[in-house]
């Protein structure tokens, strides 16, 4: 068994894979709390294998993280519970992926890692979408180099705003109303944020192929908000859950 774990700010997603396979056994999320150690995450990890019906039987394991106040702690607490010392994505790791931006060493892991996934997985030139707590659009062009990215706040850090700043608007949980404007509140807020938020991903992709000069073979999005903002678009967006750490996997197996 190979653990992926993509630290990102709001959560930690762990991909468990058997080592001729790129689908992952199960994937299971953890809150990021940047105060615990090595040894609390050590028992929520076992915890997880437990409840996963996960043996202890690991050939390797991954990290890709933007919290680096926790890879370390993170890797100590996977070495504890699968005695793996396990890859850090980061400068130095072979990845496949040609980087064509200012300073290389910026890219984010995760932007590597779901960059990685789609190289192998999609035509291109290709745009990867991340919506997690921050909403990312790279540009993987026609000859497999990663060209740069856009970064957006994220959707719920949108709505925590909106909650928070504003005296009558209230936190809602997340999903398409029926209609593009709403007759109350809850689904004002909802046709705001989803279809807004759609009609960002399908303006951005316009945007890119326009200044790219040529068209973008494929469009995926990944991410924990990605599925509701997706189904809205009017773009043809390929919904892969699992992208991140499958390009996890890949680089993996890439330096074992």
């Amino acid at each position: 068994m190979i653990l992926t774990a993509d630290i990102g700010n709001t959560n930690i997603t762990l991909g468990f894979f058997e080592s001729d396979s790129d689908v992952p056994v199960c994937i299971s999320r953890m809150a990021t709390q940047r105060h615990r150690t090595a040894e609390q995450y050590a028992i929520e990890l076992r915890a997880i294998f437990e409840l996963e019906n996960i043996g202890s039987d690991f050939e390797g394991a991954i990290i890709s993280s933007v919290v680096p106040e926790l890879t370390r702690i993170f890797k100590n607490a996977i070495q504890k519970v699968t005695g793996c010392d396990a890859i850090i994505v980061a400068a130095g790791v072979k990845n496949g992926l040609k980087i064509a931006t200012d300073n290389p060493k910026e890219v984010g892991a995760d932007l590597v890692a779901g960059a990685v996934g789609a190289l192998g997985k999609y035509e291109l030139p290709c745009l990867v979408m991340d919506l997690g707590t921050a909403t990312k659009i790279s540009l993987i062009d026609e000859n497999g180099i990663f060209a740069g990215c856009t970064i957006a706040p994220g959707i719920g850090i949108s709505l925590d705003a909106l909650s928070m700043r504003t005296s009558q608007l209230p936190a809602i949980e997340l999903s398409a109303p029926e209609h593009a404007w709403g007759t109350n509140t809850i689904d004002c807020i909802k046709a705001g944020t989803v279809y807004g938020n759609a009609a960002m991903l399908d303006g951005m992709a316009s945007r890119i192929e326009k200044e790219l000069g040529k068209p973008i073979k494929t469009l995926v999005a990944t991410g924990g908000l990605a599925k509701e903002i997706v189904a809205c678009c009017e773009k043809e967006i390929i919904y892969n859950k699992d992208l991140v750490l499958q390009g996890l996997l890949i680089i993996y197996k890439k330096n074992r």
